[in-house]
């Protein structure tokens, strides 16, 4: 689960220096020049986080507390708190932990960000509680999100930078894959989509970059899912244009089967393959990013040799997009479909489809964020039966939710 910049400022007074007027008389002594007015205090120069990625319209903290750790070097440290609420109709499925209620009201993310971003040795600590807000989902409190997913460090690496080109890093990584970054405070909209529920989040492994001009590319052995099995492969190329539009292919595989299901690793995904290919697009107030994934999961077996998971695949495409109409109001739009086959249930049932719309009014200013969403899903056709779909005995075909979320970065 693989993908935003802060401008460096600096300002400065100029000191005023004042004459006097022409002489009074011939013989009279020109007037001494006043002593020159002190020069105003800089503002502080910007020090923007280097991690995590965060997408516009939303924005790190551009002055986070910077500590100076003798041998480690300059330190960086900021966080975010935010608070979210909803509605959504029908209610959701109620698998066990889950919030019985239409409404819900929880702490989104209350997270502590530490980066150490130069020198040869580098590193990365995020820690702190946060829900994983998903269209189509039901969600799970951050008392219960947390704990059952990545844990209240779900981020950590250190890195590895011997020159400006390539890099090194190992820890818990975010993934190289899909078009969502996992927190909400990373994102355009508040809710992940349909897609995002197909890609893996974090994961744990060891990951090489290399930088040349317009391109870099990433390539990771990892966990995949979060199995803590190591046995996938994943990797990103990027080439970035004259006018900073991108253009990325991303994908992910596996080189032995597993047989790990937990809360946060879905058998299927965790054994499958998954490929993106996504486009960004600048233009004044304008961001367009449309992307397209295909995956495919294929027959799992058991040691014993008894089926524990069938094959399947899925095809989807997004349209992410924002406008801005202040530095400080923004509007972001996503469009998404996604249609599955075969006989495993990777989405509402075997051989189901789904498409989902979504606007998300932003406003932003300083550390304070503030934002509202308004989603609608709908199913479609497919093998679905009670239980694969929305309400309390799963046999609604679409929702709604309107959500809100208020914080700050500090």
């Amino acid at each position: 689960m693989n993908k935003l910049k802060l401008i460096m400022c600096a300002s400065a007074a100029t000191l005023g220096l004042g004459w006097a007027g022409a002489a009074a008389a011939q013989t009279a002594a020109p007037a001494p020049a006043p002593a020159a007015a002190p020069a105003a205090p800089a503002a502080p120069t910007a020090s923007p986080m280097a991690n995590p990625a965060i997408t516009a319209p939303m924005a790190a903290n551009q002055y986070p507390a910077v500590f100076d750790a003798g041998p480690l070097g300059k330190i960086t440290v900021d966080g975010v708190f935010s608070v979210i609420g909803g509605y959504q109709t029908p209610s959701p499925t109620f698998p066990n932990g889950a919030d019985k209620n239409e409404g819900f009201f929880d702490v989104s993310n209350a997270q502590v960000i530490i980066n150490k971003s130069d020198g040869v040795f580098q590193f990365y600590v995020q820690a702190g509680a946060y829900s994983l807000p998903a269209l189509g989902a039901t969600y799970f409190r951050a008392t219960t999100e947390t704990p059952n997913t990545f844990g209240y460090v779900p981020q950590g690496f250190v890195k590895i930078v011997p020159n400006s080109n390539f890099s090194v890093e190992a820890g818990a990584l975010p993934t190289l894959i899909g078009g969502e970054y996992t927190f909400t405070f990373q994102n355009m909209n508040i809710e992940r989509g349909l897609l995002w529920g197909q890609e893996p989040a974090v994961s744990k492994g060891v990951q090489a970059n290399f930088t040349n001009g317009p391109i870099a590319v990433s390539v990771a052995y990892t966990d995949g899912y979060y199995s803590n099995v190591y046995t996938a492969i994943s990797g990103l190329a990027t080439y970035t244009f004259k006018n900073s539009d991108t253009l990325a292919f991303a994908a992910e595989g596996n080189v032995a089967n597993n047989h790990i299901s937990t809360f946060v690793t879905p058998l299927p995904q965790n054994n499958g393959q998954i490929y993106n290919l996504l486009y960004s697009h600048t233009m004044g107030p304008w961001t367009i990013s449309p992307y397209i994934q295909y995956t495919s999961v294929p027959v799992t077996h058991a040691a014993n040799g008894s089926i524990t998971s069938l094959s399947a695949n899925t095809w989807g495409g997004a349209i992410l997009t924002k406008y801005n109409f202040t530095p400080e109001i923004s509007l972001a739009g996503r469009f998404e479909y996604i249609s599955s086959s075969g006989h495993q249930n990777l989405l509402y049932g075997p051989g189901s489809n789904a498409w989902s719309v979504t606007v998300t009014p932003t406003y932003q200013k300083g550390v304070f964020f503030a934002r509202g969403e308004f989603s609608y899903v709908s199913i479609g056709s497919g093998d679905s039966i009670d239980g694969d779909e929305f309400g309390e005995l799963g046999n609604h075909s679409s929702q709604f939710r309107a959500v809100a979320e208020t914080g700050v970065d500090f």
